[in-house]
């Protein structure tokens, strides 16, 4: 039986995975900063354990491979210098750790998995893919950091999802853009044309499962190749739910409650699968419509 690690379990896309892996026939110890919640919303969870430098250097030893997830929610408020400073801290210290640990064990992993974000290029008109240059804003920077904290792995394959707007009915963009549009004042966040690069769940968890059993290394975006902005997606959207889209949220609004970070909701990149696709990865939703009636079961 294989053993995977895989930090951030709690999360939307850690659990996912890992609900996944269990079923295929894997082990999985998770590492949280809670691990009986984990251990509670995981069945089948094998193990889960805080972020003790001997426990993980234990569990890491011998292990087939590691997912590192963890990091702050980058939107989950307005971008002051506290919540800047977490987006940051989070995501580097942790994968700094991590990276620390496997290179100290007797036994390395086959494969390091490290979560990434499109944030990486930046707000800017060009159309992006895994070859192109990172941004010049926070995030970006942010990014930039996050991937070099894993570039010192030694003998240990190492890949990184740069990961798009993740589609899920529960959690996430897509279950807080739903609710407006049960109540027929759904549409678009300013004006509509920005692009809007998304994925749904199962095909972000099926990329870093094939990731992990197959021979990738490098840069992979886990986009959908399906570009559409934020309006082509809020008329899709409206269209699944037969409900209108045409209530605009307006630019001030997301300014007032996300400060600097209101750039990334109100212009954003247009970010396609290059890499992912020429890998041999097949998306299994890659329209969107295909992708919105199946999680809202429409």
């Amino acid at each position: 039986m294989k053993k995977v690690i895989i930090t951030g379990i709690t999360g939307l896309i850690g659990k996912n995975i890992a609900n996944k892996l269990l079923n295929m026939g894997y082990s999985i110890v998770g590492v949280t900063r809670d691990p009986e919640k984990a251990m509670s919303k995981i069945i089948g969870l094998t193990k889960c354990i805080n972020w003790n430098e001997k426990e993980l250097a234990e569990e890491i030893n011998g292990a087939y491979g590691v997912i590192h997830l963890a990091g702050e929610n980058v939107m989950a408020r307005r971008w002051d210098e506290e919540h800047k400073s977490k987006i940051l801290n989070s995501r580097v210290d942790t994968t700094k750790k991590i990276v620390g640990i496997i290179n100290s064990v007797a036994q390395k992993p086959n494969v390091y998995l490290g979560a990434s974000a499109i944030g990486y290029y930046g707000v800017q008109a060009n159309e992006c893919d895994e070859y192109s240059n990172k941004g010049n804003d926070f995030l970006s920077d942010v990014v930039s950091k996050w991937e070099d904290a894993s570039e010192s792995l030694i003998g240990v394959r190492r890949v990184l999802v740069r990961i798009g707007i993740v589609l899920d009915k529960d959690e996430g963009a897509l279950s807080s853009m739903i609710v407006p549009f049960k109540y027929f004042v759904g549409g678009p966040i300013g004006s509509g044309e920005q692009p809007f690069p998304w994925v749904h769940i199962d095909d972000i968890v099926n990329l870093f499962i094939y990731a992990l059993e197959n021979d990738l290394l490098g840069i992979y975006n886990g986009v959908s190749p399906e570009s559409v902005t934020l309006k082509q997606f809020s008329n899709v959207l409206g269209e699944v739910m037969h409900r209108p889209s045409f209530m605009k949220v307006p630019e001030f609004v997301i300014k007032v409650l996300y400060g600097e970070g209101a750039d990334n909701v109100l212009k954003g990149v247009k970010v396609i699968p290059k890499r992912t696709l020429k890998s041999g990865f097949k998306f299994k939703f890659a329209s969107l419509r295909d992708a919105l009636q199946m999680i809202l079961n429409q």
